[in-house]
């Protein structure tokens, strides 16, 4: 099997600009332009009704967790749980989702995904329900994460093609993010009237939608991907294929220390919330409904750009930094408040075009592999974060634990762009545009060639 570049992935940053853009010409799209693609329209209805459904089921864990042991260490059980399987097996499910088709492979972890729910909704609602069981069904749902998530990612490029990919991996954000709004209210409602057993059936019966609109989808109109065939040492050759191109391995990189330090809102929020201002879970509550109405912003406005370009990764990434060490020395709630909004924009805009350039510039045969590794330094790197940005909220405060994350984040960034600036090619040019002071990065040719002789 090769791991060349291939028809579909980037060409390796050989006198290119891998700070730039991927190999696609710059250029603007209708922000809703992939839902005219009828197999992705099914895809994106399915993702709308399960997501809500996913928000519902994980306030209700973690309340149900918390009402049977009254721990906020059992809480913190169950989630690390739920993520450890993809840390554990993560790069292996990506070997699989590479040698299998897509949808028959969603069809399988979906339904595994709605049998676990109903299966703990049965106990809760019977009053069997013990924390154990909770536990088990967390771990269950990790492990077909473990499949389910890079065959979902690679999966869009399948649903509608590499014109429309950044289209549509805006699209998939959105829709989470809808769901981020929608189903803790749903939640919240059905615990407080009817109970946590209902918010797991709910959210079981919610896989209806995903698995009917897989079987609608019309097989002739998928985007043709090769396979990878069976065979030894393919895990290490996804490593090795990551390795050798610096737009993904500096890209995963970046993601990882963001994901790591930079993502753990839980921490820096409720400690803000009760600390800092002492307003309690409302506050709480609404930093989170902001920064998730920012995020959507974040996720409807990469929709609209039709390639995604490294340089608004780092720019992003840095502007992401910077606005969490404003917004840990906010002396007002109302100011703090108001910062989250465009700090969800700009982490979206990092997650949206981090996700989008790394799977355009992968070799088809390797997408799932790289999606794999990418996904599990996303999700896996909170959990190793939150312990360590715990201690710094607790040792030396809230505003030293934001402002810590911002740093990590913006020192990260701009490493991280020099490095591709420097595997480019390329220097940094300050100029004007159209009254106002430019950055940007440029060939070192172009540069000398501006500069007149001595």
């Amino acid at each position: 099997m090769s791991t060349g570049s291939g028809a579909a992935s980037a060409p390796a940053p050989d006198g290119h600009d891998p700070t730039a853009r991927t190999p696609d010409a710059p250029r603007k799209t209708s922000m809703f332009a992939s839902l005219k693609v009828r197999n992705y329209r099914l895809f994106f209805i399915g993702q709308v009704v399960s997501n809500i459904g996913t928000w519902m089921q994980r306030i209700a864990q973690d309340w149900l967790v918390l009402s049977l042991t009254g721990s906020s260490a059992a809480v913190g059980i169950t989630t690390a749980l739920q993520f450890l399987p993809m840390l554990l097996f993560g790069l292996y499910g990506g070997v699989l989702v590479d040698r299998w088709r897509k949808r028959p492979t969603l069809l399988g972890t979906q339904s595994a995904m709605a049998v676990t729910a109903l299966a703990l909704a049965v106990l809760t609602l019977t009053g069997h329900v013990q924390v154990w069981h909770v536990y088990v069904a967390a771990f269950a749902m990790g492990l077909a994460t473990v499949l389910d998530n890079p065959a979902r990612q690679s999966f869009v490029a399948e649903l509608v093609g590499r014109d429309q990919l950044q289209n549509a991996v805006s699209l998939n954000s959105a829709n989470f993010q809808s769901a981020r709004l929608v189903g803790p209210a749903v939640a919240g409602l059905m615990i407080t009237g009817v109970g946590t057993g209902w918010a797991f059936l709910a959210n079981g019966l919610s896989f209806v939608a995903p698995l009917s609109c897989l079987l609608l989808m019309r097989a002739r109109d998928l985007h043709a991907v090769r396979r990878s065939p069976r065979g030894k040492g393919q895990l290490r050759e996804g490593l090795r294929y990551v390795a050798g191109r610096p737009e993904l391995i500096w890209t995963i990189t970046l993601v990882g220390f963001i994901g790591t330090f930079g993502f753990n809102f839980p921490v820096f929020l409720s400690a803000f919330a009760d600390d800092v201002f002492d307003a309690g879970a409302g506050a709480y509550s609404l930093f989170n409904t902001l920064m998730a109405v920012g995020s959507l912003a974040g996720a409807l406005l990469a929709a609209r750009r039709g390639t995604a370009r490294l340089r608004v990764l780092i720019a992003a990434a840095l502007a992401f930094g910077a606005l969490e060490i404003v917004s840990a020395a906010a002396p007002a709630l109302w100011l703090f408040a108001l910062l989250m909004v465009p700090i969800g924009v700009f982490s979206m805009t990092v997650n949206v075009t981090a996700n989008t350039s790394i799977q355009m510039s992968t070799d088809p045969a390797m997408r799932g592999r790289v999606m794999a590794l990418y996904m599990m330094v996303f999700l896996g790197g909170s959990p190793v974060g939150a312990p360590i940005v715990g201690w710094v909220t607790d040792t030396y405060g809230a505003r030293a634990g934001f402002a810590s994350g911002g740093a990590v984040a913006t020192t990260a960034a701009l490493v991280i762009g020099l490095i591709l600036a420097r595997v480019g090619n390329l220097r940094l040019s300050v100029g004007w545009h159209r009254g106002h002071p430019q950055l940007r990065f440029v060939p070192r040719e172009h540069r000398e060639a501006l500069t007149p002789a001595a």
